[in-house]
């Protein structure tokens, strides 16, 4: 395509910044190459969402497009940690093993996990995978000082982890943001003052969400959650190609009248 606007500079894939993660809530095989069609160079991994792995069907089959496009998949954290409440963690190795995947999520954001375990699974993980752990809670009641989101997410950066991921859930409603969608600014200024950018995904699955992150980090900010449907419309955002981001980014270099 020849480029006449003079967009911003995005790095190419494999990239460490600028990530798209997409989730895949159930994508049929069909869905899954028309994505890939359309918007596979902006895809940069994809986590098949919770426990949807387990139950899908023609996974193998499914993996294998992924795979074909050059996109790493990996399990959804609830689905290992209801191997770890079910002990059945040797299980579970042998399963994402089995079926190829070479990228774990690490979470507790559901099930009570002594931070130590947490740190202790990730380091051993990291091992035979790229790890990407979450810090957050899916309760949107649970608040965490900053100080404390950062002690975590830099524990876990030690540990092995190769990103890690704030918490929001799919719905935006959680973690780092408030019930209303509300951005906690002041919970991600903390974070990134100590924890280099390109080592955090920020779950944002709302297009307001995306966007803030883009105003304030730059196109190349990684963002995760995003829904197959929202991948086009969210590179147009670090594009400055949708009026939310457009002033800041595509008309930045122009005279302001």
């Amino acid at each position: 395509m020849e480029e006449f606007l003079g967009l911003p500079a995005r790095p190419p894939k494999p990239r460490e910044r600028g990530w798209t993660h997409v989730i895949d809530k159930g994508l049929t095989l069909t869905e899954v190459s028309g994505v890939l069609e359309l918007a596979g160079d902006y895809i940069d991994i994809v986590k098949l969402g919770w426990g949807t792995s387990y139950v899908a069907g023609k996974l193998a089959e499914k993996l294998r497009l992924y795979r074909d496009a050059g996109i790493p998949i990996m399990t959804g954290g609830t689905l290992l940690e209801a191997a770890i409440a079910r002990d059945r963690l040797d299980e579970f190795r042998r399963w994402t093993a089995d079926h190829g995947f070479t990228h774990i999520e690490v979470s507790d954001g559901t099930i009570d996990l002594e931070r130590g375990r947490k740190v202790e699974l990730i380091a051993s993980l990291a091992q035979d995978y790229v790890v990407l752990s979450e810090v957050g809670t899916k309760d949107s009641e649970r608040i965490y000082a900053p100080y404390q989101w950062v002690a975590w997410i830099k524990e876990e950066l030690e540990a092995g982890a190769f990103k890690v991921i704030t918490e929001a859930r799919e719905s935006g409603t959680s973690g780092i943001f408030r019930q209303s969608g509300e951005v906690r600014s002041g919970l991600i200024d903390e974070i990134v003052h100590e924890v280099p950018l390109n080592k955090l995904l920020f779950e944002a699955p709302q297009k307001e969400q995306q966007a803030w992150f883009i105003r304030h980090f730059g196109a190349d900010v990684n963002l995760g959650n995003i829904a197959a449907a929202d991948v086009i419309p969210l590179e147009t955002l670090r594009l400055g190609l949708r009026s939310d981001t457009m002033i800041d980014l595509l008309l930045r270099d122009l005279p302001q009248v």
